[in-house]
C-alpha cells in the first residue's frame, strides 16, 4: 500500500485477475465538496466499496470542506504525488476548472461525479444524475399535486454548483410553460444547507401576504429546514426535496415531506470508479457523459429508494 503525504488512505486490497495474473495496483484520489453533508458521506462510502470490489486499489480520500481553495489544493497535491487517477465532485463548475485542467495536462485521468466542470474538454468522463430531469420530476409532481395551479417557493442550491443550476432549470422547464397557473412567488438560494433553508424560508414566509401552496427545494437539507419552519408555524405546505437522504425518506414515510428525488448516488459512485479503473487497467474508453435518471419518491413508491434500508 502506498501512503501519500497529506492524503488519507481509506481502502486498499490486493487483487488477482483470472489466470493468476495480478491486477495493476492503482492509487486513486477522491475529492467530494464537503463530508459535512450526509449525501457526500454516503457517496464516499460507495466510492470506497467500489474500489474494494475491484481490488488492488489504494483509495485516497480528501474533503473539499465546501471551499474551492481547499479542493484546488487537494487536487494539486494529488498531482504532485503522482496518483493514477482522480474522481471528483467539483464544488464549483467554473472555479475548479483550472485545477482539473492542470491534472489533465499532467496526464492524470479525471472522472467527475455528481457535479460537472465547465471548460475542461480533456475530462475522461462525467458520471452523475440528470439533474435537469430531476428538477423536471419536481415540476411534474407540483402539477400533479396542484392541477389548477399553485404559488411556488423555490429554494435554490449553491450558486455555481452544476446540480443547483440544472435542478433549477428542470423545475422551470416544466412550470414556465404554464406561467399563468404556476407562479414563483419567491426564489432564493439557501446554499444546500439546512440552517439556511430554515432561515430563508422563515424570511420568505414573513414577506408574503399569504402562505405559498408548495415549497420546492434543490436538496433535502434545505427541504428539512423549510419543514421545521412550517411545522413551527402550523402551516400545512407540501415540501419537495431532492437526494433521498434516509432522514428525508423517513419524513416522507411519516407524512412530513411530500416527496424527495432519488438520484442514486451509490450508483453514481460505483459507476465512476468502474469507469476510471477500467480505463486505467484495460484502456477501455468510456462515454463522455453517463447520466442516471432521477425519480420522484413519495409514500406510494418509497420502496424504490436506494437508501431505504438505512431507515431505523
Amino acid at each position: 500500500m502506498r501512503f501519500l503525504k497529506g492524503l488519507v488512505p481509506v481502502a486498499a486490497a490486493a487483487a488477482v485477475m483470472s489466470g493468476g495474473v495480478q491486477a495493476q495496483d492503482l492509487t486513486i484520489a477522491t475529492s467530494l465538496p464537503s463530508l459535512g453533508f450526509p449525501f457526500f458521506v454516503h457517496m464516499q462510502k460507495e466510492l470506497a466499496a467500489g474500489a474494494e470490489a475491484h481490488g488492488g486499489i489504494t483509495l485516497l480520500e480528501t474533503d473539499g470542506q465546501n471551499q474551492t481553495p481547499k479542493q484546488t489544493a487537494d487536487v494539486e497535491a494529488a498531482i504532485i504525488q503522482s496518483v493514477d487517477g482522480i474522481v471528483i465532485s467539483p464544488i464549483d463548475a467554473v472555479a475548479m476548472a483550472p485545477a482539473l485542467q492542470q491534472a489533465v495536462d499532467a496526464g492524470v485521468p479525471v472522472v467527475t461525479i455528481d457535479r460537472a466542470v465547465e471548460g475542461v474538454p480533456g475530462i475522461l468522463a462525467h458520471v452523475g444524475a440528470d439533474n435537469v430531469k430531476g428538477g423536471e420530476a419536481q415540476g411534474r409532481l407540483i402539477v400533479e399535486l396542484f392541477p389548477d395551479g399553485a404559488n411556488v417557493v423555490n429554494l435554490q442550491g449553491q450558486p455555481g454548483a452544476s446540480p443547483a443550476i440544472d435542478r433549477n432549470k428542470g423545475v422551470h422547464n416544466v412550470l414556465d410553460g404554464m406561467a399563468d397557473k404556476y407562479k414563483f412567488v419567491a426564489e432564493q438560494t439557501a446554499n444546500f444547507a439546512r440552517e439556511e433553508g430554515a432561515t430563508v424560508t422563515e424570511a420568505i414566509l414573513a414577506g408574503l401576504d399569504s402562505p405559498p401552496d408548495v415549497i420546492v427545494a434543490a436538496n433535502d437539507d434545505m427541504a428539512l429546514g423549510a419543514l421545521q419552519v412550517t411545522q413551527e408555524q402550523n402551516l400545512d405546505i407540501p415540501i419537495i426535496g431532492f437526494d433521498a437522504l434516509p432522514e428525508a425518506l423517513g419524513s416522507v414515510r411519516d407524512g412530513g415531506l411530500a416527496a424527495t428525488i432519488e438520484q442514486f448516488p451509490g450508483g453514481q459512485s460505483r459507476g465512476a470508479m468502474d469507469v476510471l479503473v477500467n480505463y486505467l487497467r484495460d484502456n477501455k474508453k468510456p462515454e463522455k457523459v453517463i447520466l442516471l435518471t432521477p425519480i420522484a419518491i413519495t409514500k406510494d413508491n418509497i420502496d424504490a429508494a436506494e437508501r431505504l434500508g438505512e431507515l431505523e
